[in-house]
């Protein structure tokens, strides 16, 4: 069955042709011009993916909105902005909203694609995932933060982290090897995202909160001043 996407955005012209390119690649696609609509279908169903624009016609940030009410109906809906905003505030606000991906319109079809397709596969994995039959055995690991490559999920003591597919990527790259500093440009690679270090930084932030729900005491993600971050095993 062919993967469903639903594209949000207001330019005839763009909607159009995305619709078709990714149409071409396999999707089934419907496609809205704004807020209203969209909020409306996602009210009745979700796809398997949501790309959205920030500013649709006069709702100039219809789709922060739209990522808010969507993050109500699914912690793990894969969301990516895609979109002409390229400022950092716009970046930092959409992650912080919970979108997986923050793209701009100058980035090629290829690229997009391999990011809609990298969303999917982890979203198969957690469907295909059982936790009653397939939580990871930690108990004689002396390591409390446990990696499940296959899955992409994070575990700390034993329960399972809510990490984005990018906030995972980042997590894996600061942990081989653990305490070697990474830059923001290797993490930026291992992450398979182009973006300003401030982008990174609120992904960090991000992680931090997500490991503290479990462990309040977390504190084994460090600032390298000006030039990235270093995971320390505590």
């Amino acid at each position: 069955m062919k993967k469903h996407i639903v594209l949000v955005e207001d330019d005839e012209v763009i909607r159009e042709n995305y619709t078709e390119i990714l149409q071409d690649e396999g999707f089934s696609v419907t496609a809205f011009s704004n807020r209203q609509d969209a909020q409306d279908y996602f009210n009745r169903q979700l796809p398997d993916i949501a790309i959205l624009d920030i500013s649709l016609a006069e709702d100039r940030e219809g789709g922060f909105q739209l990522c808010t009410d969507l993050r109500r109906h699914s912690a793990t809906l894969p969301i990516i902005f895609l979109t002409s905003h390229g400022s950092e505030h716009d970046k930092i606000s959409g992650m912080r909203l919970g979108a997986d991906d923050y793209l701009t319109k100058d980035i090629s079809v290829e690229y997009l694609v391999v990011r809609i397709q990298a969303l999917l596969r982890r979203m198969q994995k957690l469907a295909e995932y059982n936790p009653l039959t397939e939580a990871p055995e930690l108990t004689h690991s002396k390591q409390r933060l446990y990696l499940d490559k296959d899955k992409l999920l994070a575990y700390w003591d034993g329960q399972a982290v809510e990490l984005t597919l990018t906030q995972y990527w980042i997590v894996e790259a600061l942990m081989h090897p653990a305490g070697q500093a990474k830059t923001f440009e290797q993490l930026m690679k291992a992450a398979n995202i182009y973006v300003e270090p401030n982008t990174i930084s609120a992904h960090i932030k991000t992680i931090r909160s997500r490991f503290r729900a479990i462990y309040p005491d977390f504190d084994c993600i460090k600032n390298e001043r000006g030039t990235g971050y270093r995971w320390i095993e505590r």
